[in-house]
């Protein structure tokens, strides 16, 4: 039976794993656990939705050793002693990915600067979270920038990239990061039309606007259907039927 996702999405965030079905019989599938922070998510696939290179995000939960035979620490912190990424670690490589992309600053900088910022703000996951759009952004950049020797233009640029990820992030009511739209197109304003939220569909992706699972449509598409045909029985537009079969498939749209 389809869940009322409505009403979960409006839960507050501590009853985020609290999912609503049929009219009156709630199942916690968690077991009291908030789904945002389990792990779920393999290198390989979240790299596909992230779309970044599988080695770089290797590199960034695990850490590598070094030409000098030094393990060099990972940045984004893996939940518990999986390799797995949970939903929240997808964010935070999303928001790094924006800097590591455009401006090919190294990862031990980052690194630097992003310790730097967990300190000042005494948060342990600050990417994730909303005081970082407000308060973070300018002592990471900052930061960054005395590392990297930065101008001033630079770091307007750096700080640009960060608010346009950011802006894809919806956070919570106490501020922790709760939907993810990632790109699909490869473009930097491009609308919201995907969306990862650990509520909905285990957190694989799906259509914003209604829901539908991301490989259901895909499946269609893989199957030989007509994307036309695939919208119309969906509700949604093909401009967003093409978005669904980029999340999955690249080039195929």
């Amino acid at each position: 039976m389809a869940a009322d996702w409505d009403d979960a999405a409006g839960r507050d965030a501590g009853d985020s794993m609290w999912y609503v079905v049929g009219v009156a019989k709630v199942i916690d599938i968690y077991g009291g656990k908030d789904p945002r922070i389990l792990p779920r998510y393999s290198p390989a696939e979240a790299a596909h939705y992230l779309r970044l290179p599988l080695a770089t995000l290797k590199t960034w939960v695990y850490g590598r050793v070094d030409p000098n035979g030094h393990q060099a620490e990972a940045v984004i912190k893996l939940p518990g002693s999986t390799k797995l990424l949970s939903f929240q670690s997808l964010v935070e490589a999303h928001v790094l990915g924006a800097i590591r992309r455009q401006h090919g600053v190294s990862l031990q900088r980052v690194r630097k600067a992003l310790r730097f910022v967990e300190r000042r703000l005494r948060l342990s996951h600050p990417l994730i979270t909303a005081k970082f759009q407000t308060d973070g952004v300018d002592l990471f950049v900052e930061e960054l920038g005395k590392l990297i020797n930065a101008s001033s233009d630079g770091q307007t640029e750096i700080a640009d990239a960060l608010r346009l990820s950011l802006a894809r992030v919806e956070h919570d009511r106490d501020g922790l990061a709760a939907r993810w739209f990632p790109f699909v197109r490869g473009q930097a304003r491009e609308p919201k039309v995907i969306v990862v939220d650990p509520r909905l569909s285990f957190g694989k992706p799906v259509v914003a606007a209604t829901g539908v699972p991301v490989s259901v449509i895909v499946g269609r598409y893989r199957a030989g259907e007509d994307v036309s045909a695939i919208a119309e029985d969906y509700g949604i537009s093909v401009d967003q039927t093409h978005d669904a079969i980029r999340t999955a498939i690249p080039a195929a749209a």
